[in-house]
């Protein structure tokens, strides 16, 4: 297998067209591009992480982490994120691109300080990266109720060495991803 050779790095404003681009052609409509604009301009979202993958120049693959709270907003609350979206364009998925941009990413967020990482998201990916399956019986709701058959689907990552350490409860997203629409099928 030959080995491609991805630059990843944080997006600015002048890359919002290619974020579009990458979000619209890997789900193959708009709601993803939708809520991803919509997550950049929320100040409730921040601070937010959006990593950008390229190769030979060219935009392929987008990833965003956006602030979470615990039982209601308080910026004095330990940092926390939530993934979502993770996108790549059909022709370079499978390839290991997403793995990339997520590690990266958890990487940053240790760095910032946050001590833990939710998505809600496919179980057989996400537990490759770290991610622990049912969140809810850890201690953690989801924003919006979760039917039991995709309990599974919501996680959770520590980013502290030392485990979770925070409190538990229900989680509360930013002002667009807390939307109940965003957490339907």
């Amino acid at each position: 297998m030959t080995k491609i050779n991805i630059q990843i790095r944080e997006s600015n404003k002048e890359d919002f067209n290619n974020i579009m681009m990458i979000e619209e052609r890997a789900f193959g409509y708009k709601k993803e591009a939708q809520l991803t604009a919509d997550l950049l301009k929320d100040s409730t979202a921040k601070p937010i992480l959006s990593l950008l993958a390229f190769k030979e120049g060219e935009a392929i693959g987008h990833i965003l982490f956006t602030r979470v709270y615990l039982n209601q907003m308080d910026a004095n609350q330990p940092l926390m994120h939530i993934l979502a979206p993770l996108a790549v364009i059909p022709e370079f998925q499978k390839q290991g691109i997403g793995g990339l941009l997520i590690k990266e990413g958890l990487r940053i967020l240790k760095k910032w300080g946050s001590e833990v990482v939710f998505v809600l998201g496919h179980m057989d990916y996400y537990p490759k990266f770290g991610f622990i399956p049912d969140a809810k019986k850890i201690g953690f709701l989801a924003p919006n109720p979760i039917p039991d058959e995709h309990a599974d689907a919501w996680m959770v990552q520590s980013l502290n060495p030392k485990g979770i350490l925070i409190a538990k409860g229900k989680i509360i997203c930013s002002k667009e991803l807390n939307k109940p629409e965003h957490w339907r099928e």
